[in-house]
């Protein structure tokens, strides 16, 4: 009998593919996306030291008064444009964009776009 996976696992599998090619740099570091159902969390990360260096989240206090009046797209953009004003106080430029496996269309979309009108480069 067959076994379907369920999407998750899927996803878990794409993304370690994509991760085999890409991978943050201290000049290039990885802006990493996760979504769940509720939430939205992105993180810059340097893979050669291991450390996260700037997160945003739609549970981050400064963005989760504003998420009554937004649905689930316009909070992934306030995290994407938090995230980028954030990388851009650290000194962070130019990223590499991880969507973690997950299709490049509604929220991760939104969120890329975001990150990039605030001023990220990728």
């Amino acid at each position: 009998m067959f076994n379907k996976r369920d999407r998750n696992e899927v996803r878990v599998i794409r993304h370690a593919r994509v991760r085999k090619k890409i991978s943050g740099t201290p000049e290039m570091p990885r802006l990493c996306v996760y979504r769940s159902n509720k939430s939205i969390y992105a993180q810059v990360i340097d893979d050669t030291k291991g450390i996260t260096l700037v997160s945003a989240s739609t549970l981050d206090p400064q963005i989760k008064g504003q998420l009554n009046e937004v649905d689930k797209t316009g909070a992934a953009q306030l995290v994407g444009k938090l995230v980028a004003e954030r990388a851009l106080a650290a000194g962070i430029k130019d990223i590499v964009f991880d969507r973690g496996g997950y299709l490049y269309t509604g929220r991760v979309a939104a969120l890329a776009a975001a990150a990039r009108e605030a001023g990220l480069n990728f």
